[in-house]
């Protein structure tokens, strides 16, 4: 069955994100590139501390979304950066917010970034960081942009328990190759405090994060189904039910 208009906003609208509550769904809908970017945006802003004007770099923004969020929200400058996305597209979806004067597009490798260094007060990559985060040699270049005492938040999609090499019978099925980058909370603790180049303040995994991640797909999938190139992990987690798949979010900072 398909929702009407007022059920999807209906089912968009959660006491927990209220910030994000506020937006159009078909907007959300039409530029979605992953589990509803404005929800895991807010998650992961509630475990930072980020302030009017500061210069915060979207690292894997997609259709900037959440550069769109951040500006707008916490009033912050925004340098939103994406390599699947052309900067000239998501400057179109800046101007029709407004913003181009706190929002600016770059179309760039995350392994090859064109900023000074020490240039952000904050960075965040929410939905991206697993694609090339897992490497050990990437946080150090990475915070190299960062000032010190800025802070650098993470929000991907994780495990709640290490289940080793072997899959779980009930995820075979629908198990997806880029899935062998999700890993626990406690994974990305030790990834990056190993390395000593910053103080982790918050690892954990999201709570009721499983819910929330069924929740949008549930949502998507009734709303009139999944836009091409996109897949839906509805049936994953439905099998799942809570029990490895959810979301992590992670904050540290860096020394002074």
């Amino acid at each position: 069955m398909t929702l009407t208009n007022e059920q999807i906003r209906e089912r968009l609208t959660m006491e927990r994100f209220p910030l994000a509550s506020k937006y159009d769904p078909q907007w959300i809908f039409d530029n979605e590139m992953g589990p509803n970017a404005l929800w895991v945006t807010e998650c992961l802003c509630e475990a930072m501390d980020l302030r009017r004007g500061m210069r915060v770099l979207d690292m894997g923004c997609g259709k900037a979304l959440s550069s769109v969020f951040l500006a707008r929200e916490l009033d912050v400058q925004v340098w939103a950066v994406d390599l699947w996305i052309k900067a000239t597209d998501n400057w179109q979806r800046i101007q029709q917010a407004g913003l181009e004067d706190r929002v600016f597009p770059i179309h760039a490798d995350a392994r090859s970034l064109p900023f000074a260094e020490g240039f952000f007060d904050a960075i965040v990559s929410l939905d991206s960081y697993h694609y090339f985060g897992t490497d050990d040699l990437y946080l150090q270049y990475f915070v190299k942009f960062l000032r010190p005492g800025g802070q650098v938040g993470i929000f991907v999609p994780g495990y709640l328990d290490d289940f080793g090499p072997s899959v779980p019978d009930h995820l075979k099925g629908d198990f997806h190759e880029d899935w062998h980058s999700f890993h626990t909370a406690d994974w990305w603790r030790w990834h990056w405090e190993k390395t000593r180049l910053v103080d982790v303040e918050v690892a954990e995994a999201v709570p009721q994060g499983w819910d929330i991640w069924m929740k949008w797909e549930e949502t998507r999938d009734a709303a009139g189904g999944v836009p091409p190139g996109l897949g839906t992990d509805a049936a994953v987690l439905r099998a799942d039910g809570g029990r490895h798949l959810g979301f992590v979010r992670m904050v540290a900072r860096k020394p002074t």
